[in-house]
């Protein structure tokens, strides 16, 4: 029998107490189905079980191979774990028997051992292969992408999916570098933007911005979140509640414009002859929006950019239903 061995990497978990909170897992939800999209290293999954009873559920996603490897460590039968993205959501749920949940986690970016493991390639700091895929099972890597892709595209992903203004700078020096040799390592990369960025902003590595554009791309990132926002509200039972933990301005925004696009629905004209029972009604609640405290960030500085958003899936009216 073959084994598979993780390599052992300090990981902690952002809001941590915070997002299991936000899930209320008091009473009667205690006993519920819940959803952790985002397994990690666990960190989340383990504390929801401890609090769960007997008779609940919880079902976990993950990518990565070496994150379901510390998953399937885990003999608890209330909790099942699913080699794939929270954006098939539905039908994994669906082919494990679970139609709607009481709760779901999602805990965007990338974890702590995944940017600590040079063989990753998701680092500028310490030389590796240049890989950057979450799920080393399937698709390109960065290195692929980087020697095939044109610079016109080169420079549309840094640009929006990094928010970099060197990106035109930075697409043509790739371009130029991948001509003499292959750029196989991020030591390679980095060195590559470091010599493009005219000015660099305080206390943050040049290559920071490029290097979270590629990730975002090769692994699809957004479009994941936009396809799994979707997934987890019609998961979402009547009194569900839903938590999303965002690491940077592009994710925040996407979660933050869909609750938005379920909590405020445009009424008619008051004036109209209409019912109050056959107006628009909202379909979440905004229940809160949560950053890490000083004390957290000061432990652990990965932190500082996480902001966590909580809603309520609204019941639907009484009076709506038997219309």
């Amino acid at each position: 029998m073959t084994t598979t061995t993780v390599p052992e990497f300090q990981h902690r978990t952002v809001l941590l107490d915070e997002a299991v909170d936000a899930l209320a897992l008091a009473g009667a939800r205690a006993d519920g189905v819940f959803v952790d999209g985002t397994f990690g290293r666990g960190g989340h999954s383990r504390l929801i079980l401890s609090k769960l009873g007997a008779k609940a559920r919880l079902v976990a996603f993950d990518k990565d191979p070496q994150a379901i490897a510390t998953a399937e460590q885990i003999n608890d039968p209330r909790f099942t774990i699913v080699h794939d993205s929270f954006a098939t959501m539905r039908e994994s749920l669906a082919a494990n028997g679970v139609d709607q949940v009481d709760g779901i986690l999602l805990d965007l970016g990338i974890s702590s051992p995944q940017v600590d493991d040079a063989a990753r390639g998701f680092s500028f700091r310490n030389d590796g292969p240049l890989d950057m895929r979450m799920d080393t099972t399937r698709g390109m890597s960065a290195a692929e992408w980087l020697a095939t892709e044109n610079e016109q595209t080169l420079e549309k992903v840094i640009k929006e999916y990094g928010e970099e203004r060197f990106a035109f700078q930075i697409a043509k020096a790739i371009v130029a570098r991948r001509a003499v040799e292959p750029i196989s390592t991020t030591r390679q990369l980095a060195g590559i933007v470091a010599g493009a960025v005219k000015t660099r902003e305080k206390g943050k590595d040049p290559a920071t911005r490029t290097f979270q554009a590629i990730r975002i791309f090769i692994n699809k990132e957004l479009e994941d979140l936009e396809v799994g926002l979707t997934q987890a509200y019609a998961s979402l039972a009547p009194g569900g509640i839903i938590a999303i933990i965002s690491f940077h301005s592009l994710e925040d925004r996407m979660v933050k414009r869909f609750f938005a696009s379920k909590a405020n629905v445009e009424q008619p004209d008051r004036r109209l002859p209409i019912r109050a029972v056959d107006l628009p009604q909202p379909e979440l609640k905004l229940l809160a929006k949560i950053k890490p405290s000083d004390a957290e960030v000061d432990v652990n500085p990965r932190a500082r950019s996480a902001v966590m958003r909580v809603a309520r899936r609204l019941p639907i009216p009484v009076d709506a239903e038997a219309a």
